[in-house]
């Protein structure tokens, strides 16, 4: 639209004198040369090389004028979906301005924020702090050991408010002990060595893009080509507690491949110039899935690649936090497209965000090889049992779980299955599954989802500039693949009560959950990898390895016998409690009216509860419905 004051010509003007329009010139010029230089960029450097103490020191130049300033840690963390930055970790905060320190002062309400003034004459305030990572698991996630670390530039970074984070420039720099590798989606534009460091000077780049770029360093170090010879490269970058867990087959490599190959024929577009895995395997380093649009941060147990056959099940984390690269990086509902990392997040939508990530995470897992399309259907049938017990959807909705990495923080609670977590990707899943058969079944299988993926997300090929979207894109673009009503058919799902799961999809696949009294063996061998006993279907609870409860199923029969968490279980019918003890037990009680008797502990006190329980023990599975389409092997099967 024209601005309209272009409408009205103003008078002719005399014309001035040659010096004046000389002046004017020059005043012109000036103007425009300062308007086209690029802002003076936040210095910052992050010295990782004390890993016996496990430290991160920080030194930051922050360019600023004088007057009041305010600078921010950040606090709403992008993939947390919470305000989860760790400003307990912050320590030793020293400001300083021309050589003499300043004095800063706290937010009496934001905790996050650090007010200072700045003298006359200064154009820059000099920081100096360290981030701690924690040295226990009960203090957070390990983020540094002797073997390898993780910079979160996030937790790292102190920048001025009122600017947004994508018009802050940063020039960042990483010291790292000598002979150690590193990963990251930056770019590097310099790099010296010494005998016993390094350093690593990254190219400038905005302080949205720094933070979506985090670095994992090691000693132990592996970079595998995921798509050789392709224009836009994909590594696997692999660090771990040891050089044996590095072990890689020719196969695993091809079933990584395979991956991406699946996730380009669902999406299209790519929104990245390389992607990086960042991977790491290890006892002591934090867990950790994290998305980035051009990067991912995973952790998981050494043993993934030697111990292949055991652990299929965390094989899902690789193509779920990939597809993060589409859906939540590149398109992000409107309410996570924020301006800073200290503007709350809005998480209605999470259950696009993360909950059709999770699906398309276990489809390409199936449709890659990484899990057994078999294997996926006992994933699936977990997921559906898990939430058709659940008797928290009584009066929680899945759409309100959205909130609970505001609400509780991702701290552990006592009785999940009444509270309800962060539901949002699981039973998500389920619905995506259900608007993915429904779309077949509407359109005589001529579409599916995969149409849905490919226009919703696999647009503008090559932008790494989020695309937000709104519940009412989502419908539209659903309309555009098969028309339906699907607004009503979504906020059916996210604000239904049940009773049980949403499992439409499952039956509309050609499937349903039923129950044996044998896990399958991909579900056994999982249940053998947790070292927990898992009787949620039949007592209702399950159990650790060293006998302490858990997790009790609100309402069911350990509930109803008065059991709940925190409580060790020492004894079945007078006998020391094994796994295999209790187990044998619950089958004998389906052929005898006596309950299965219990000695617990909690805290000092000893007792013996009767469960007055005869249904024999129950593990889910799904089985196929005679006569269907099986549109579940359909949609796990490789494209």
């Amino acid at each position: 639209m024209l601005d309209s004051s272009f409408a009205i010509q103003p008078p002719p003007r005399p014309m001035p004198h040659a010096r004046s329009l000389l002046c004017l010139s020059l005043a012109v010029l000036v103007a425009a040369s300062a308007q086209a230089a690029p802002p003076a960029p936040i210095v910052l450097h992050v010295d990782a090389s004390n890993v016996a103490q496990q430290l991160f020191t920080i030194r930051e130049s922050i360019p600023a004028a004088p007057g009041k300033l305010t600078l921010l840690y950040p606090q709403w963390v992008p993939g947390n979906h919470g305000p989860s930055g760790p400003l307990n970790q912050l320590a030793g905060l020293r400001l300083s301005a021309n050589g003499a320190p300043l004095e800063w002062r706290r937010d009496p309400v934001n905790m996050f924020a650090f007010h200072v003034d700045v003298p006359a004459g200064a154009g820059t305030v000099e920081a100096q702090y360290q981030f701690l990572s924690p040295v226990d698991t009960s203090q957070g996630r390990i983020t540094m050991t002797s073997a390898m670390l993780g910079v979160q530039w996030h937790a790292m970074t102190l920048y001025p408010a009122g600017r947004a984070a994508r018009d802050i420039v940063v020039q960042p720099s990483l010291t790292l002990q000598a002979g150690w590798e590193f990963a990251s989606a930056l770019e590097v534009r310099a790099r010296a060595a010494t005998p016993a460091s390094q350093q690593i000077d990254f190219e400038v780049l905005d302080l949205d893009t720094l933070v979506d770029s985090p670095v994992f360093a090691g000693r132990h170090f592996e970079r595998i080509d995921l798509d050789p010879g392709a224009a836009v490269p994909v590594h696997l970058n692999v660090m771990a507690d040891s050089a044996d867990s590095l072990e890689v087959t020719p196969q695993q490599v091809e079933k990584h491949r395979a991956m991406m190959q699946q996730a380009y024929k669902l999406f299209g577009a790519r929104h990245y110039r390389h992607y990086d895995f960042l991977l790491a395997l290890s006892d002591e380093f934090g867990g950790i899935g994290r998305e980035h649009m051009q990067s991912s941060e995973n952790g998981v147990k050494p043993g993934y690649f030697s111990d292949w056959d055991k652990n299929e099940a965390e094989r899902v984390l690789l193509p779920h936090e990939l597809t993060h690269s589409w859906n939540g990086k590149f398109r992000r509902p409107a309410g996570q497209d924020t301006p800073d990392f200290n503007t709350p997040l809005q998480n209605s939508l999470l259950w696009v965000y993360e909950g059709q990530t999770q699906y398309w995470g276990n489809v390409l897992a199936a449709r890659s090889g990484l899990v057994a399309p078999a294997h996926m259907r006992d994933l699936f049938a977990a997921t559906a049992a898990h939430y058709d017990v659940m008797p928290g959807r009584s009066w929680r909705a899945m759409q309100d779980t959205t909130n609970d990495p505001i609400i509780n923080g991702r701290r552990p609670i006592g009785w999940s299955s009444w509270q309800r977590d962060e539901d949002y990707y699981m039973e998500g899943a389920l619905v995506w599954l259900d608007v993915d058969t429904a779309i077949r079944e509407l359109s005589g299988e001529r579409r599916s989802l995969d149409d849905f993926a490919r226009a919703f997300f696999g647009v503008q090929d090559g932008s790494t500039t989020p695309l937000p979207y709104t519940f009412e894109d989502v419908v539209a673009a659903l309309n555009a693949v098969q028309p339906h009503d699907w607004a009503t058919f979504l906020r059916t799902r996210l604000d239904g009560h049940g009773p049980g799961a949403p499992l439409d999809g499952l039956a509309r696949a050609g499937w349903k959950l039923v129950y044996r009294d044998m896990p399958t063996p991909f579900l056994k061998a999982e249940e053998e990898r947790s070292k927990r006993t898992d009787l949620t279907y039949s007592l209702g609870l399950s159990i650790a390895k060293d006998g302490k409860l858990d997790k009790v199923l609100w309402d069911g029969p350990a509930f109803k016998a008065g059991l709940s968490g925190n409580t060790t279980l020492l004894a079945v019918n007078g006998t020391a409690y094994t796994p295999k003890l209790l187990k044998a037990a619950i089958q004998a009680a389906k052929a005898s009216p006596q309950p299965i008797n219990l000695l617990v502990r909690k805290g000092k006190q000893f007792q013996t509860v009767a469960l007055d329980y005869h249904g024999g023990l129950q593990y889910p599975q799904l089985e196929r419905i005679a006569g269907t389409r099986d549109r579940l092997s359909a949609i796990l099967q490789a494209r």
